[in-house]
């Protein structure tokens, strides 16, 4: 199984998404908006916060490669944003090595 950065290093979505989701995530407010798209009073710890992103991540991808009616690509940004969002935090604060 390959680890949580290297899953979200090799995410190939489409340049339009990729790009709207670069551009929001100096935005990115952990309480506000983990917990809109979790959908939780509780939020879990950074690695845990991003498997729970990815797997609603890779559902909205197949409802866009499906061209599903009920697909938003808004939320599929959203959740994007929050994926770089909580990386840069779980990189943070990890422990430096010397």
């Amino acid at each position: 199984m390959l680890d949580l950065y290297t899953r979200i290093a090799t995410l190939t979505r489409p340049t339009l998404l990729a790009r709207a989701a670069r551009f929001g995530v100096d935005d990115y407010r952990r309480t506000i908006h983990l917990r809109r798209i979790l959908q939780t009073d509780t939020l879990p710890r950074h690695g845990q916060a991003l498997l729970q992103l990815l797997d609603i991540e890779a559902e909205l991808d197949g409802l866009r490669k499906d061209e599903a009616a009920s697909y938003r690509p808004a939320h599929h940004v959203e959740v994007l944003i929050a994926i770089l969002g909580e990386a840069h935090l779980m990189r943070a604060t990890r422990p430096q090595l010397v």
